[in-house]
């Protein structure tokens, strides 16, 4: 610690939910996520749904798999024709913004929330994150809060974004780094 500054023991103790939050999550946690994973795997409709009830806003033809994980949906927001694959974490402490036609595959973790490590008792922090339109996440990527993915961009497998991406271009690697321009051929 530098000099001057003291640690409060107690200071991690005081809750950064509003009473609001803190019974939108205790809900959210004890039935909407419970029904949600409960639902069969084609049951896209009724997770929407749920979805909307606790908050969200959720597009047109949105694909969401039931073994998804969110937290606090309230801070949600997808637009049409969008997926979610199997086992994504969608950690929405701050807001998580997904555009039209966005993938997001199987694992991928977007994390809109971290602590001021400078401080001794570490507040939460809830920076957004926004993935624009037209973006491919790959299998396990990691996206870290306060990131913008540029749109029509598509992120490798196993990767790690821990800054803004561009527009239009394949990125990869820990961090990931912009390695060539997407180029779409006709269908």
């Amino acid at each position: 610690m530098s000099a001057g500054t003291e640690f409060d023991p107690l200071a991690r103790s005081v809750s950064p939910y509003t009473t609001r939050e803190k019974i939108g999550r205790v809900l959210w946690n004890t039935f909407g996520q419970v029904l949600f994973r409960l639902t069969f795997h084609n049951w896209y409709g009724m997770r929407r749904g749920l979805l909307r009830m606790f908050g969200a806003k959720i597009g047109a033809h949105v694909r969401i798999r039931p073994s998804v994980i969110v937290e606090q949906p309230w801070n949600l927001t997808i637009g049409d024709n969008s997926s979610i694959g199997d086992r994504a974490i969608v950690y929405c402490l701050g807001k998580v913004t997904l555009g039209k036609n966005v993938s997001l595959s199987q694992m991928v973790h977007l994390c809109a929330g971290t602590h001021d490590y400078t401080k001794s008792d570490l507040p939460l922090l809830r920076p957004a994150i926004v993935v624009e339109d037209e973006v491919w996440l790959a299998a396990d990527v990691f996206v870290a809060p306060s990131v913008r993915i540029g749109r029509g961009t598509v992120v490798g497998a196993r990767s790690s974004v821990f800054k803004d991406l561009p527009a239009w271009k394949v990125c990869a690697g820990t961090p990931a780094k912009p390695i060539k321009d997407r180029v779409l051929t006709p269908a």
